[in-house]
């Protein structure tokens, strides 16, 4: 196995794990989350942080898309603790394989920072979204301050080497509209943490 993807499969979960597991994104993943309903699909499942805060009577089953053999492994005992019908998918986010209009929800959190092709995946999820569905969405990004852009422009590069492609320089709701979606519910804010880093989006939009 070569350094990179030992890196890749057994540090960097980890240290996602801890770090997505704070108490002040798990706030955020508790005003989202139990908004899912039907069928969904959750891009980018990780360590299954997110699975804690489904509502079993409104969701009926989860397509996990996640690529990381690491994460999918620190992932199987919340999804055996979780009682939901959950079925992995091993594939990047730009890669969705279910047919058209063939859920009710997408879910996404913490994960459009690290996707390389954004647009792309964000065009997948509008693509597999049935009318009516909705984009549910819990993002960190662009920071609405001049001081703390420069910083966020600053360390991007390095950054993202050591923190497995994460960008703290997204405009979130800017890439949601533009891959042809209506955002209807828009909060932003900072959470606790350092302040390059805690600019965090969440809300809702459908397909327009």
């Amino acid at each position: 196995m070569s350094t990179v993807s030992w890196y890749e499969e057994r540090v960097l979960p980890v240290c996602i794990d801890l770090v997505c597991g704070l108490r002040q994104m798990s706030k955020q993943r508790a005003r989202v989350v139990p908004r899912a309903s039907g069928v969904v699909l959750e891009v980018g499942m990780g360590s299954g942080l997110n699975l804690p805060w489904y509502d079993p009577a409104r969701v009926s089953r989860v397509f996990g898309l996640e690529p990381s053999e690491g994460m999918r492994q620190k992932a199987r005992p919340r999804v055996a603790a979780s009682g939901l019908d959950v079925e992995f998918i091993d594939l990047p986010g730009e890669e969705i394989p279910l047919g058209d209009a063939s859920v009710d929800t997408v879910l996404v959190t913490y994960t459009l920072c690290t996707i390389p092709d954004v647009a792309r995946a964000l065009r997948g999820m509008r693509r597999v979204l049935r009318p009516g569905g909705r984009l549910l969405y819990c993002e960190h990004g662009l920071a609405p301050d001049p001081g703390v852009r420069r910083w966020q422009e600053r360390l991007n590069g390095a950054w993202s080497r050591v923190a497995g492609g994460c960008s703290m320089t997204r405009d979130i709701p800017a890439l949601i509209s533009a891959a042809g979606f209506e955002i209807e519910d828009d909060q932003r804010r900072y959470i606790a943490g350092p302040r390059i880093l805690s600019y965090t989006f969440w809300g809702s939009a459908r397909p327009a």
